[in-house]
């Protein structure tokens, strides 16, 4: 027999190729056989899975660490636990856009409050509708990944601490990222079962999210807690600041496309 992954050659009593590491499938695809290895895979208790995303809240910096040192059997990939977060995020707009569009919108207070101000009158969100923003979710977590580890890696470095470099703060960024996209997902769905209004489930979940990134920062570096402190409102600092530049950046090629189109 030979693997039908790599197709290298198989004695009958091996499990795994010796060449590609998969394991030897030998019985066909049945509703028992599917049920089990989801379980494996997503639910059971020792699964990759569920042992990273505990193992985030309890220890991160096991995790990060171990995954940037070479440990990466224990622990679901990075990319891949990112992915299965975006998966996550993509369920959560898909429940929202079909299930609980309502939830999307302002209350009509808000609205009210809006519509009477004058400088709202070319608001693209006058509508309250929050449908295209949520629909480029995902495109806006990847995006803001990158921007995050560049604080993270700036803000360590300037003060001194530089054991990692870009892409291993990338590591720990895609990891909490994918942590808080897991979570904001699920209590989203569970809070909008409740009939609460997205916009108000988005900002009871926004502190704590600061909170854990601070927490994982602070398991990481090892440092104090006052110490923590003090570089993660720097780190702050820095990823607001990048923001700011970049919108600036935004607004002056706007205008010169303006004043180019003028011409």
């Amino acid at each position: 027999m030979n693997c039908k992954n790599c197709d290298k050659y198989l004695n009958g009593t091996q499990k795994f190729c010796d060449d590609c590491g998969a394991k030897v499938i030998q019985n066909r695809l049945t509703p028992k056989i599917l049920a089990a290895q989801v379980n494996e895979e997503f639910i059971s208790i020792d699964n990759k899975f569920l042992l990273t995303f505990i193992d985030l809240f309890k220890k991160p910096e096991v995790v990060i660490d171990g995954y940037i040192h070479g440990t990466r059997k224990k622990y679901i990939d990075v990319l891949q636990y990112f992915a299965i977060s975006l998966t996550l995020a993509g369920i959560q707009v898909f429940l929202m856009q079909t299930f609980f569009k309502e939830s999307l919108e302002f209350s009509p207070e808000i609205m009210k409050a809006i519509e009477s101000s004058s400088s709202q009158k070319h608001n693209p969100f006058l509508n309250g509708d929050f449908d295209q923003l949520s629909q480029h979710q995902g495109l806006i977590y990847i995006l803001t990944v990158p921007f995050s580890a560049l604080a993270t890696w700036l803000g360590y470095y300037f003060l001194g601490v530089k054991h990692y470099n870009f892409t291993e703060h990338l590591v720990l960024n895609l990891y909490y990222s994918a942590q808080i996209i897991i979570i904001t997902a699920i209590f989203s769905i569970l809070f909008l079962l409740f009939g609460l209004n997205y916009l108000i489930v988005s900002t009871i979940i926004t502190l704590p999210t600061f909170i854990y990134f601070f927490y994982v920062l602070k398991r990481l570096f090892k440092d104090s807690f006052w110490d923590a402190v003090a570089k993660f409102l720097f780190v702050m600092l820095i990823y607001f600041g990048i923001f700011v530049v970049i919108g600036l950046i935004t607004l002056i090629v706007v205008l010169v496309i303006l004043f180019v189109n003028k011409l």
